[in-house]
């Protein structure tokens, strides 16, 4: 028997997990001797930034939530560190599962490996190069300790050959997060309000900021607001905001009359404006993997990407956070001058079979 721990903390882990968790309970159906515990570690605790995703994409109910969210991110390590190491003493796996690249990632990998528990990375080795991000650091450190690596693309397994990382624990098998965006194409859902009943397709942008660089300084958030409203032709911009931004624009008074601010929406109904939208202006990483598999152009408002496979293959390209860089953009988009998507090798809603097939072969 196989006894998996699979770890979710953040709105990103749950479209991560979810394709993993039916696979094991496909193989488990069909006599295989494989079963897992689900730890939410409650990084995020609001319904919209979590909650929600249970429901959508069917995803049980967590064996144990450790109740890890608020705090500082040393606070919030430290609380996840001590109640997971309690969790693993009382049920200890044979194989602990994280994902992506939140501070569950890095504090659940470290506490698994002090007492000698296999980690396996979903979404190992992808970098931004940037160490100014929180993301950044919590990849190098799980990275450094993890025993098995479930890759997204080449890229990713070229940076894991250049650390040392031996190739038998290098497992190129793609992206969940596409397997759960394929699995719930037709069931993307129009948002509930007056304003998505007025949205026609292709005639309105989706926006989304949440990162430090472009939104702590008030000046520099109303300068991106600004250009973007000003560079799309009177469309409609449906702005999600992340509570973090909602904290910050509350002080600022930011009004326009085609910007249309929401609260985070959930994830068939974030997509289903995705997949509508004339374009996606946002610093997510992930956003930028769906939008470009929906083939829906994404501008991105960073300097770096840890994704750069959504850039040579895909509908991103990266402008910096600068927003005299915006305009150009966004005339190119309005142009319809814009890239089209090439296809991503393995990225074909069959990742999470790839990887539980290769823990089945190692573990059992």
């Amino acid at each position: 028997m196989i006894n998996l721990t699979i770890v979710a903390g953040a709105r990103p882990n749950f479209m991560k997990i979810a394709p993993i968790i039916h696979e094991i309970q496909k193989q488990k159906n069909a006599g295989v001797a494989i079963d897992f515990r689900l730890v939410h570690t409650g990084q995020h605790y609001d319904k919209k930034m979590s909650g929600d995703f249970f429901t959508e994409l069917n995803i049980p109910d967590p064996n144990a939530n450790l109740g890890g969210g608020g705090g500082t991110q040393a606070e919030q390590t430290a609380s996840i560190m001590v109640a997971f190491e309690r969790e693993l003493l009382e049920n200890r796996p044979d194989l602990v599962i994280v994902v992506g690249d939140v501070t569950s990632t890095l504090a659940c990998s470290i506490a698994a490996k002090k007492l000698q528990i296999d980690v396996a990375h979903v979404e190992g080795g992808i970098r931004s190069g940037d160490l100014s991000m929180p993301e950044e650091i919590n990849r190098m450190v799980t990275d450094s300790i993890t025993d098995h690596f479930f890759t997204t693309s080449e890229i990713a397994n070229t940076n894991l050959r250049n650390a040392g990382v031996a190739e038998g624990r290098i497992h190129f098998v793609g992206n969940t997060m596409i397997d759960t965006l394929m699995a719930n194409q037709d069931r993307l859902i129009k948002p509930e309000g007056d304003i998505y009943d007025t949205l026609e397709p292709q005639k309105y942008v989706v926006m989304t900021m949440h990162r430090p660089a472009n939104v702590d300084e008030e000046s520099k958030l109303k300068a991106l607001i600004e250009a973007i409203v000003n560079g799309v032709e009177n469309m409609p911009i449906i702005f999600p905001v992340h509570p973090r931004t909602a904290k910050i624009l509350e002080t600022m008074g930011i009004e326009y009359p085609n910007l249309h601010y929401s609260a985070p929406l959930s994830y068939l109904e974030f997509n289903y404006l995705v997949k509508n939208a004339k374009g996606v202006i946002t610093d997510s990483g992930g956003i930028t993997e769906e939008a470009s598999v929906m083939n829906v152009p994404c501008i991105t408002l960073r300097d770096n990407t840890e994704r750069a496979e959504t850039i040579h293959l895909g509908t991103n390209e990266l402008i910096g956070t600068n927003p005299v860089n915006v305009p150009p953009a966004l005339a190119k988009l309005m142009g319809g001058n814009w890239k089209q998507y090439q296809g991503i090798p393995l990225w074909d809603g069959k990742t999470s079979e790839r990887i539980i097939a290769a823990i089945i072969s190692l573990y059992l």
